[in-house]
């Protein structure tokens, strides 16, 4: 498993295409799937974070923070896409783990205040931050993108 940083270093064309199906509508937008206490899938949408410091969630208290603590497995996929490319997407599984380093949380916050004109909503303050790590990612494309296919592109952590 890696993280979003080591990811952009090793498959660059790929993490770009990401972030733009992550990014497509301004903000990260994406499905977030965790793990129920009974085993079972919970599914949440959530804007998910490229900053400097990598790939991040934040979380407020509630089920998916809690779901993320006890078990950090994790699928998230990104929003659907505009016509003609809603088929497009960006699905990726991995762990997901609390970050407590105050200068990556500075940093994330500060990107979230940057995407957003400095406009947050009421207890962004308190939210957790979750790293994402990757060991999974596929892309799906309708129509070639550089050095990308059509079609899907799937990546494995370990793959060069």
């Amino acid at each position: 498993m890696i993280t979003w940083t080591e990811f952009q270093r090793q498959q660059p064309a790929l993490a770009d295409a990401g972030r733009r199906q992550l990014y497509q509508w301004g903000i990260g937008l994406a499905f977030l799937a965790t793990v129920r206490p009974d085993g079972g899938p919970r599914v949440h949408p959530v804007c998910p974070v490229i900053s400097a410091a990598g790939l991040h969630l934040l979380i407020k208290a509630g089920p998916k923070q809690q779901d993320l603590r006890r078990d950090g497995r994790y699928a998230l996929h990104s929003e659907a896409c505009a016509p003609p490319r809603q088929d497009d997407g960006l699905a990726m599984i991995g762990r997901a783990g609390e970050v407590t380093d105050a200068e990556v949380i500075r940093v994330v916050r500060g990107q979230v205040l940057a995407e957003r004109d400095g406009k947050v909503w009421p207890g962004f303050e308190d939210e957790a931050v979750f790293e994402i790590r990757l060991e999974r990612c596929l892309l799906t494309l309708t129509q070639a993108e550089g050095a990308l296919p059509a079609g899907p592109t799937i990546w494995k952590a370990g793959d060069a």
